[in-house]
């Protein structure tokens, strides 16, 4: 998680094998409590059913094209093309933090360790010098 000003305020532990963001998201953050409720929230489309299950303060999710049959337009309206363009853009600055952290060689290169523990640490020193780099 981060702020508009790249600033990275939250890093999940690692998770072992192929886990959607998404269920990372509901085991850290249980949808029970209201970890939301006073904030703004821009997410992607691997998000699907976040506004049902958490509460906050505004919810900005990408349209997404519906499945018809071949040959049927399905094609998003010229306004939701233009809410996706202004919602890319307001996200942009979460991607710009990921590679902030990318740029230490550590993080870039395959770490050989098999400690997870390490890995987490190493993910958080990252983050913590690229929060320091940015201010």
């Amino acid at each position: 998680m981060t702020t508009k000003g790249r600033k990275i305020g939250y890093l999940s532990k690692l998770y072992r094998g192929k886990v959607h963001d998404y269920a990372i998201l509901k085991a850290e953050f249980p949808p029970q409590k209201k970890w939301f409720s006073t904030l703004k929230v821009r997410i992607d489309l691997g998000f699907q059913g976040f506004q049902d299950l958490y509460d906050t303060a505004q919810t900005f999710l990408p349209h997404k094209r519906k499945r018809v049959k071949k040959g049927e337009d399905n094609g998003l309206t010229q306004a939701q093309k233009q809410e996706n363009k202004a919602q890319a853009q307001a996200r942009v600055y979460v991607e710009h933090s990921i590679g902030g952290i990318k740029r230490f060689r550590i993080i870039f290169n395959q770490l050989r360790t098999k400690l997870h523990y390490k890995i987490d640490i190493t993910l958080g020193i990252c983050a913590g010098l690229w929060n320091f780099s940015i201010c």
